[in-house]
């Protein structure tokens, strides 16, 4: 059966220029509408499914609050989107960021905003989840999925944080080192999954982590981390290995350590969590776990088009994505060392 990518290729046109064109959107010209219809027929596209569904407006909403700055050109967000994105242009649906700056003067909460546009459906990413204007969306009848955070009653896809720190913890210890630190990020559902398998992991193997060697710092912040390396490195007692938050406020913590003239990992080992593309060519290759971002916008895209067009097979479950371990140049075997 063809497809709307089909047609999209034999008119020249984009996915969602031929959703529009055979929903009858005005912003789509009559030369297009009758491209598109000719190129239906003759790839024998059924054409009655798609176009009897007058209410639905093939346009998603992507709710996106970026108080770092950092925005899309933060690798793990970047990375969803992405995979969000294909998966829902692929299915005929064009995608808008919703933003404080993006609602109109008639619209006064989200809610409001995403019934002004229509949206069939919402992505939820990177937001104060318990804002009241955010709970009034999520308590409304709108479809939407949320990246990271568990609602009860919606979709979820989170990236496996309580079972990558947990690995990477494994993977720490194995190499010897029982005095670990954690430099962790500032409180959500991420960090939360993250601390509770650091410290699984530290109970397992009967590790008593002293309170010094647990600090926060915010997420991707390089001089915070910095400061928080330099405050570990001059304790009395300080760790042979490292966590921190995230690859990107890590690089504050390697310089910490070379502005002490100190060698990784011969002299202290460090690890991340995240998986940034541009921190893997590093020397040493930092160690991390590197999240399967494209897997969890993918599979967002899926859940939430199966919301939209088949709600009543569609389940309301919480996705957990695997990361996997990748174990670089960064921690030292100390499992020779007698006591260190």
């Amino acid at each position: 059966m063809a497809s709307l990518k089909d047609i999209a290729q034999k008119c020249g046109v984009s996915v969602a220029a031929v959703s529009k064109a055979l929903n009858g959107k005005k912003d789509v010209s009559n030369e297009t509408k009758e491209k598109v219809f000719k190129a239906a027929r003759e790839l024998g596209y059924c054409l009655s499914a798609r176009t009897l569904n007058a209410t639905r407006t093939y346009s998603i909403g992507v709710l996106f609050v970026d108080e770092s700055t950092s925005g899309l050109t933060h690798d793990y967000y970047a990375a969803v989107f992405d995979g969000f994105k294909r998966t829902v242009e692929d299915r005929g649906y064009d995608i808008t960021f919703i933003s404080n700056s993006k609602k109109q003067p008639f619209c006064s909460t989200y809610l409001e905003h995403c019934r002004q546009h229509g949206f069939d459906g919402v992505m939820l990413a990177s937001i104060d989840f318990e804002s009241k204007e955010v709970l009034e969306l999520v308590s409304s009848d709108i479809p939407l999925v949320t990246i990271d955070y568990i609602y009860n009653n919606r979709v979820s896809i989170m990236s496996d944080n309580v079972g990558g720190m947990s690995e990477l913890m494994e993977y720490i210890i194995s190499k010897g080192h029982r005095k670990i630190a954690y430099l962790h990020g500032t409180p959500s559902a991420v960090t939360s999954g993250r601390i509770a398998g650091f410290f699984r992991a530290a109970e397992r193997h009967g590790i008593e982590i002293p309170e010094e060697y647990v600090m926060e710092v915010p997420y991707r912040d390089v001089d915070a981390t910095y400061m928080a390396t330099e405050s570990l490195l001059g304790l009395r007692n300080p760790p042979t290995c490292i966590l921190f938050s995230d690859d990107f406020g890590g690089m504050g913590g390697l310089n910490a350590i070379r502005a002490r003239g100190l060698s990784i990992p011969e002299d202290i080992s460090v690890a991340g969590f995240d998986g940034t593309k541009a921190l893997q060519y590093l020397n040493p290759r930092l160690t991390t776990i590197i999240q399967d971002s494209e897997t969890i916008g993918k599979v967002a895209g899926e859940k939430l088009i199966g919301l939209i067009e088949s709600p009543r097979t569609t389940v309301v479950e919480q996705v957990v994505v695997p990361g996997k371990l990748a174990e670089g140049h960064t921690v030292l075997d100390i499992t020779s060392r007698k006591n260190r």
